[in-house]
């Protein structure tokens, strides 16, 4: 039988649930095989990887390391209970903890982002003894019971079952919820927007504030330094715990090893998935600070995993650490983000009246389009379509949002795969808005 990309859809159309989607009209992308920032499928379309999938190929696809690490330890021990001790997960926690900031002393290991936070909640509530936890309206902390309701975006509202969960605006400036006109104004009034969200509630009542360090699917948006500074203070001045999430943003993505770098803030958890093995195995975490680690010396943790720390995601995360350091990986995603990525992407917004916003940081950026640069009207659904769907037919694989593209290549990305994936951006914009 021959395997081609009709077979394979056949498949994926007849048996394969897919998420975040009505099943009878999707048509999905084939992909067969990759190699750093590279895709191609079976009939040997190739497509650069613009989209890092779901932003968490930090090291590219098939990093001969990472697959080396996961071969031996297959070879060694495929699985193991997480009640018992085992060197790839210790090994694994040691690095993390290594990269974290200051302070923090133990790894809580999960299956991805969305069960790292529904951990990180938990902790905090035990901690605490409270109940709320406060999120930004724009964010997303997936799609597990208490994550998917402490998330922003509309995709909540159908999975509305989790109790305790309240929300509140961050700063946008391009798209300001508090009139404001400058960063700085914005900045004060979400932090007193903020504050008096914590005042309605009850600061008694709330045990943590749940932010991500630089929110990702909701569009790239950068926080000021003095904003999650503000945070940090509201947080500690209500004895109010606050958990940063990386899950997107952590390992590489924005030019540090933690998106939290850039604010010098400390959180008292921080959440991580994706980047820290580029997803090749599915793993997450929660990194706990030594205030909340030492609470549970002595008091009991009521939750666990089957596969927390599973040895295969564990030899994947050293050999990642591992790579990342020798290679200068993270050093090589802040300098092409702000010498090549981030200028290029600037130009763009110069040749072309429909790139509205240009944000980021690393290899973690967003084009906002707009058809109307005065108004802000954001670029309709079917224009975006066609430009996604015309990336594909040139060979470039995007991140689109809404009304966004997020340019988001793997961490290794080279400045002439930069180069190419940005005249392909060029092109498409002029064709498809002119």
């Amino acid at each position: 039988m021959a395997i081609n990309n009709e077979y394979v859809k056949g498949l994926d159309r007849e048996f394969v649930f897919h998420s975040w989607s009505t099943q009878g009209v999707l048509n999905p992308l084939v992909i067969a095989g990759g190699e750093g920032c590279n895709v191609w499928d079976f009939d040997g379309k190739r497509y650069l990887d613009f989209s890092s999938q779901l932003v968490n190929t930090n090291l590219g696809h098939q990093h001969p390391a990472v697959i080396k690490a996961i071969q031996e330890q297959a070879a060694t021990l495929t699985t193991v209970a997480p009640a018992t001790a085992n060197l790839a997960r210790g090994e694994a926690a040691k690095r993390i903890i290594e990269q974290a900031p200051a302070g923090f002393k133990k790894v809580f290991f999960t299956n991805g982002g969305a069960d790292a936070n529904e951990n990180a909640m938990r902790m905090a509530r035990l901690f605490t003894g409270r109940d709320k936890v406060l999120s930004a309206y724009r964010s997303y902390h997936g799609n597990t019971g208490s994550a998917i309701v402490a998330t922003g975006d509309p995709r909540r509202v159908p999975n509305e079952y989790a109790r305790g969960h309240v929300h509140f605006f961050t700063p946008y400036l391009y798209r300001s919820e508090f009139s404001a006109q400058t960063e700085a104004e914005e900045t004060e009034r979400a932090l007193r927007h903020l504050r008096r969200v914590i005042e309605s509630e009850g600061s008694a009542s709330i045990a943590a504030i749940l932010l991500e360090s630089l929110p990702g699917t909701a569009g790239i948006l950068m926080p000021s330094a003095a904003y999650m500074q503000g945070v940090r203070e509201l947080a500690t001045e209500f004895g109010i715990m606050l958990i940063l999430d990386e899950v997107m943003s952590g390992f590489g993505r924005t030019g540090k090893w933690f998106a939290l770098e850039h604010y010098n803030v400390v959180p008292d958890l921080i959440t991580f998935a994706k980047g820290v093995n580029s997803g090749y195995v599915p793993v997450g975490g929660v990194v706990i600070s030594e205030q909340i680690s030492n609470y549970f010396d002595t008091h009991f943790f009521p939750g666990g995993l089957t596969y927390s720390g599973h040895p295969l995601a564990m030899a994947s995360i050293v050999a990642s650490i591992d790579a990342m350091r020798k290679e200068g990986v993270v050093e090589n995603a802040l300098e092409i983000g702000s010498k090549v990525l981030g200028p290029r992407l600037r130009e763009l917004q110069q040749r072309h009246a429909v790139v509205g916003d240009v944000r980021g940081a690393g290899v973690f950026w967003a084009l906002e389009l707009v058809s109307d640069a005065q108004t802000r009207a954001p670029l309709a659904a079917d224009k975006m379509q066609a430009i996604k769907a015309k990336l594909l037919e040139r060979g470039l694989l995007p991140f689109v949002v809404e009304n966004r593209i997020h340019v988001v290549p793997p961490c290794v990305v080279s400045a002439a795969e930069v180069e190419t994936g940005i005249a392909i951006l060029d092109e498409v914009l002029g064709s498809v808005v002119g």
